[in-house]
């Protein structure tokens, strides 16, 4: 593995906690990534599990943050060295090549922010789950709104002015695009899938598992409290 750049252009931020048993599939497609100059920095958020020792090897650092996604993130970006900052889930795999997809769609655009379409791990297996995920990249496209399953990626001077991500336990996704969206336009959709899990639905039921989605997003644009919708979520 090349050394990191001193300066490189991208950072994937994975924020991550007890995912020892899944992580190295979301780190290994980033190693061309890293032999590109990519900087991979894993912040975990106090893991119980070997999730650590695991991803080492497929990062430049491993970070320690109190848990909660929103700050592991923050804490990554606080740290990180790259000029574009990307967030990745650890149950999420970016193609090997996205790097090149993603920085020249930011040059040819002059976009300053955006994400990949999204891919469901089990969409062979249920079909409904195809409909799932069209219905999710479409509706993206339609609002302007990016899901932290769909990887989003800023530059950092963007992300910075807008204060991060809110640290609150739901949501910090929906609303950090709200506040790119409103500082910057509308963010480059990348058609490149990545490849999330879609586990939460196939326990819960696909039916149930968008009821209970949409049900949350709802509440949340009307105001709920993300700590309440939280609980509801847990």
């Amino acid at each position: 593995m090349a050394a990191p750049s001193a300066d490189p252009r991208l950072s994937v931020i994975v924020p991550a906690r007890n995912e020892a048993a899944g992580i190295t599939a979301a780190l290994a497609p980033l190693q061309p990534w890293r032999e590109r100059g990519t900087e991979v920095l894993v912040v975990d958020g106090g893991s119980a599990d070997a999730t650590g020792e695991v991803a080492a090897p497929w990062a430049d650092r491993v970070l320690p943050s109190a848990a909660g996604r929103a700050r592991q993130m923050n804490e990554g970006a606080a740290q990180a060295r790259g000029r574009i900052l990307l967030f990745l889930h650890a149950d999420t795999e970016l193609p090997r090549d996205g790097d090149h997809e993603l920085v020249a769609g930011l040059d040819r655009t002059g976009r300053r922010w955006g994400r990949f379409d999204v891919r469901l791990s089990g969409a062979k297996r249920y079909p409904l789950l195809r409909l799932v995920q069209a219905a999710m990249n479409r509706r993206s496209r339609w609002t302007g709104i990016a899901t932290g399953d769909q990887a989003i990626f800023v530059e950092r001077a963007l992300f910075e002015a807008g204060g991060g991500f809110p640290d609150i336990p739901l949501m910090e996704d929906i609303a950090l695009s709200a506040t790119l969206k409103r500082a910057a336009g509308r963010p480059l959709c990348l058609a490149q899938p990545a490849l999330t899990s879609s586990r939460r639905w196939e326990e819960d039921g696909v039916v149930l598992t968008i009821a209970r989605m949409w049900g949350l997003r709802l509440a949340y644009f009307c105001g709920a409290p993300p700590e309440a919708l939280a609980r509801l979520y847990r």
